[in-house]
């Protein structure tokens, strides 16, 4: 069993930038595919960024060039940097964990942009 603890979400005003964080407990963090997905209001839960255990990173298109995803295999840990944010980026931010059996959550960090 692998929990996840989202942490650094928050208010921020537009073009500003946050980094959030995704803690995990267990011993084999390496071996997982790690993401970030975002769930605004009435809309359908979407894949931000991912970076798989060899390191290869994805990003939606809406983000890239702003967004910067990460991981530190000894800290277990995966990080978000979040940079120009934008009102449309505002959304419950979830951190996502899996491999070929396995499929985890965090419970998700607020983050909200104002215009």
């Amino acid at each position: 069993q692998v929990q996840l603890v989202e942490s650094g979400g928050g208010l921020v005003q537009a073009g500003g930038s946050l980094r959030l964080s995704c803690a995990a407990s267990g011993s084999t963090f390496s071996a997982f595919a790690m993401g970030w997905y975002r769930q605004a209001p009435g809309k359908q839960r979407e894949l931000v960024a991912a970076v798989t255990s060899g390191g290869s990173t994805n990003y939606a298109d809406s983000v890239k060039g702003r967004f910067t995803i990460s991981r530190d295999n000894a800290k277990n840990t995966v990080y978000l940097q979040m940079n120009s944010l934008k009102p449309e980026d505002t959304a419950v931010y979830y951190c996502n964990a899996r491999d070929r059996r396995h499929d985890y959550w965090g419970q998700g960090t607020q983050v909200t942009v104002s215009s």
